[in-house]
């Protein structure tokens, strides 16, 4: 089993998701799965980002999405597969928010563009398009006709040395895992986003992972604290 580390913050979701910070202790427990709680700052988001790139560990429950770009800094990782429905690639902010982590990460030249690949897309904002196809952003959008998903990972994995997973709950279906800032129409089910989990996992490439934007808050009937549970389990080991 992999160390796991819960960081309850979301200084970084804008103010659009507060609750998520709750969301890694909630998995966790269901999981049945020991963890760790990170140190974060109480009010000042910059040196939370600080405090998360100096964390040491295997598997982070989050907690906002933006707590990858510390994580993955530091990790040694040349690559970076990403299990959302948002291209995360908006503004060139600092310290970068869930909604710009990719793009920070970027063009502050932590990772090449042509090492990101991004997976279920669904709701990407204009000027995230554009960005994907100037930079050459391997991305895939939920349900691409005539896409064989396996085999693109598999060969994107090829291609890597040190792999960084990051799974956002809503790669989900949100209209039925709504516990998350931003629940978007159809994606994967809970099967599906697991066994292409499973794929990345079992390339024995994977240095690191996170889960995020899980909000107990805005959940229906526990079902997608659940949902993280499994896909916890599965980067847990």
């Amino acid at each position: 089993m992999k160390n796991v580390i819960v960081i309850p913050s979301s200084q970084g979701c804008l103010g659009k998701n507060v609750g998520c910070e709750d969301g890694g202790i909630e998995v966790c427990s269901e999981a049945n799965i020991s963890y760790e709680i990170a140190k974060v700052s109480d009010s000042d988001f910059g040196e939370t980002t600080e405090m998360i790139a100096s964390l040491k560990g295997d598997v982070f429950v989050g907690g906002d999405h933006s707590i990858t770009y510390g994580l993955f800094k530091k990790s040694g990782c040349d690559s970076l597969i990403i299990f959302d429905a948002h291209a995360d690639c908006v503004n060139n902010f600092s310290p970068p928010t869930h909604e710009d982590f990719v793009r920070v990460l970027i063009e502050e030249g932590r990772v090449k563009a042509e090492n990101i690949f991004i997976i279920g897309l669904r709701n990407v904002d204009p000027i995230e398009k554009e960005y994907l196809k100037e930079k050459g952003i391997k991305h895939v959008y939920w349900g691409e006709v005539g896409c064989d998903l396996h085999t693109l990972i598999q060969d994107f994995i090829v291609g890597s040395e040190k792999v960084y997973l990051s799974v956002d709950i809503d790669a989900l279906n949100g209209e039925k895992y709504v516990g998350t800032g931003y629940p978007e129409k159809e994606g994967f089910e809970l099967d599906q986003l697991k066994e292409f989990v499973k794929d990345v996992v079992r390339s024995g490439k994977v240095v690191r992972s996170d889960l995020v934007e899980i909000n107990p808050s805005k959940d229906k009937d526990g079902e997608t604290v659940k949902a993280g549970s499994e896909i916890l389990k599965v980067l847990a080991g």
